[in-house]
């Protein structure tokens, strides 16, 4: 056998693909495709291919070290078989990635391994070049420090709809986020009040930041969900006539061939029966949220006027019959509001959730989604909030290792991720109703009987005094 890794070929290992069969993994009689003669063994007296199951096994946040031992070692380690080979062996590890704005209006995402409870900074975002809209015919701008939304929706929607150049504190303030296909994709923004198309795409294997293909208009503010492995974008708000409007428009991209496709626009049905055709020209649709659940995307929706916003539920897309329907009742006027009109939500194992602050500063509570009943219930309470009124964001969640997280700022303003228990509690509920509380519980003085273990614990923290919350994401590697 003897094969060796070809220091010639480093360069192109990133690039290639190599699919493997499951019976195939103990059996490979082939020399590794990354082996040629003239260089060095990747474990001296073993087979390339033995290495690379050795190297599939460690862990992941030991990548970053081993890529210093040699050129031949970090081929080998941002080689697409390496990857391959973990999830054939199911030796995969899911990472949160974390968006924060620090000092000096920076934006740096995070990664954390919640195995080790390390942290990883990701490269800084590229430049972008794109043309202003704003001066068409002039030479393309270069633009540094590409971000994810960087000032509250409450102060940047007051400068929606007709108001000319009142936003524009930082470039690429806006951009939507999302979470294909083992990478992190940023989508658009605002620089210069006009909205971009521009999507960068985060590589976790080459830890590297590439460009690709751009929307098909120019997005800021807008929505993002995963659905049969494509990524769609909706709504936001765009440049038009007389400053920023929004957009009623969606569009999905295919990380298989880089293309993005438009889809149906939400009619935004509710918006169409307003009493006067002046609320209808006054009140603008947005939408403030969306999930992917039970096999579709659920869209929230609520009309704009500043300071005012009016929730009319909301809609949702069926990919198979490509058109959109209304979203159940109980599910759009029921869904907790985290602020300034937005609605924040994540599905883990297939049930919905969502977190509502209490009349407590520093607590809010898990409500579940019953789908049957078309209602939301409060499955716990207490889950520690603090008081973060001027922050991006009081809080995030996300679904991590089949559980949910809730990432927010403790008292001592670290970045705190917590792990709540969910699950225990569902299966610990009688088996005529899953939701061990009903709406009565949660407000103050009033007691419920709790499980003895902890609701919540912390899995990770980190200095985080001058760092809000923007966004985060998970991947599996």
């Amino acid at each position: 056998m003897g094969a060796i890794l070809s220091v010639n070929k480093s360069r192109s290992v990133a690039s290639e693909i190599f699919e493997v069969s499951q019976s195939e993994t103990c059996k490979r009689q082939k020399l590794s495709p990354i082996s040629c003669e003239g260089s060095p063994r990747l474990i001296p007296s073993l087979p390339d291919e033995i290495s690379i199951q050795i190297l599939a096994r460690l862990p992941r946040i030991c990548y970053l070290k081993m890529k210093l031992v040699s050129r031949a070692w970090k081929a080998a380690i941002v080689s697409a078989e390496l990857f391959s080979v973990r999830k054939e062996l199911g030796s995969t590890e899911e990472w949160l990635y974390i968006l924060m704005k620090v000092e000096d209006e920076k934006f740096l995402w995070y990664a954390l391994d919640p195995l080790s409870r390390r942290w990883q900074r990701l490269p800084t975002m590229p430049g972008v070049s794109f043309e202003d809209e704003s001066r068409k015919g002039l030479a393309a701008l270069r633009m540094w420090n590409v971000v994810g939304s960087s000032i509250k929706i409450a102060d940047t929607v007051r400068g929606w709809l007709g108001k000319k150049g009142t936003l524009d504190p930082l470039p690429f303030h806006g951009s939507a986020v999302g979470a294909i296909n083992g990478s992190l994709y940023v989508l658009g923004g605002l620089s210069k009040a006009s909205a971009m198309r521009c999507v960068w795409q985060y590589n976790p294997i080459l830890n590297a930041w590439s460009e690709m293909s751009p929307m098909s208009i120019g997005r800021a503010f807008c929505k993002t969900g995963i659905l049969n492995n494509k990524l769609y974008a909706v709504g936001g708000v765009t440049k038009g006539r007389g400053g920023l409007t929004s957009l009623q428009s969606a569009e999905v991209f295919d990380p298989r061939t880089g293309v993005w496709s438009g889809i149906p626009s939400m009619p935004f049905s509710k918006a169409q029966v307003l009493p006067t055709a002046f609320l209808a020209d006054l009140l603008k649709p947005i939408a403030t949220g969306m999930t992917s659940y039970r096999g579709r995307l659920f869209v929230t929706q609520s009309l704009y006027c500043w300071p005012f916003f009016v929730d009319v539920g909301g809609e949702v897309y069926d990919a198979e019959s490509n058109s959109w329907d209304d979203m159940p009742t109980g599910m759009g006027e029921g869904w907790p509001v985290k602020q300034a009109g937005t609605k924040l939500s994540v599905t883990v194992e297939g049930e919905l959730y969502a977190l509502e602050p209490t009349s407590s500063i520093d607590s809010a509570r898990v409500k579940v989604y019953d789908y049957q009943n078309d209602t939301w219930k409060v499955l716990l309470g207490d889950i520690p909030i603090s008081d973060t009124s001027n922050s991006e964001s009081s809080y995030l969640l996300a679904g991590l290792l089949g559980e949910l997280h809730v990432i927010t700022k403790d008292a001592n303003n670290n970045i705190t991720v917590l792990q709540v228990d969910v699950r225990s509690h569902l299966a610990s509920s009688s088996s005529s109703s899953p939701f061990p509380f009903d709406d009565s519980f949660k407000e103050e003085g009033e007691s419920a009987a709790k499980p003895e273990a902890c609701l919540w614990r912390v899995i990770a923290t980190r200095n985080g005094s001058s760092a809000d919350l923007v966004s985060c994401q998970t991947l599996d590697l």
